[in-house]
């Protein structure tokens, strides 16, 4: 049995997309997920299943998502290795007396390289900053996620991928909960 963590990009945003966490969680139950846990009501959903792949994982929750709510939902399916790696490989950490609350992870459906960064032209959103590692884009923000155009749209464009953005504070608390799973 292997636990996985669904990011669902855009769910209960603003009046759109919206579902219930326990009708999602009845639904992913329904097609065989079990141990369904979900954080915040913004789309963290962790399953079990005897599945290891992550994008046939994320192919069926997209997919049955569509099937019962109707909504086209982008889903990201990371492993714990990915939120160990957040923060062994953040190089905004290591920053003395770093905000936290300036940083945030997006979580791409590639294995982007180094050279990607220049892809980002990250220097016309200075000061915000970001650094590309694997299938993660870390990001520290100046002001904040809500005052900047380096946002997860822009990413998916400029990259070609999906993309889903988390705060620090929410990667913290994932990795938590799949610790103590």
């Amino acid at each position: 049995m292997t636990t996985h963590l669904a990011l669902l990009r855009g769910i209960n945003v603003s009046g759109h997309n919206m579902m219930k966490m326990e009708a999602l969680k009845l639904m992913l139950e329904n097609i065989g997920f079990t141990n369904v846990r979900t954080y915040l009501q913004s789309g963290n959903v962790f399953v079990d299943i005897d599945e290891e792949s992550t994008s046939k994982v994320g192919f069926t929750i997209k997919q049955e998502i569509f099937k019962i709510f109707g909504h086209e939902v982008p889903t990201i399916v990371i492993t714990q290795e990915d939120l160990e790696l957040c923060f062994k490989n953040s190089p905004y950490l290591k920053e003395k007396d770093i905000d936290t609350k300036k940083l945030y992870v997006a979580f791409v459906s590639a294995e982007l390289k180094k050279e990607n960064i220049n892809d980002l032209k990250i220097s016309q959103f200075k000061p915000d900053e970001a650094t590309i590692d694997g299938n993660r884009i870390f990001i520290k923000y100046a002001v904040g996620a809500g005052k900047t155009r380096f946002d997860q749209k822009y990413i998916e464009k400029k990259l070609n991928v999906v993309a889903t953005i988390r705060n620090w504070n929410t990667v913290t608390n994932l990795l938590k909960m799949y610790v103590e799973n």
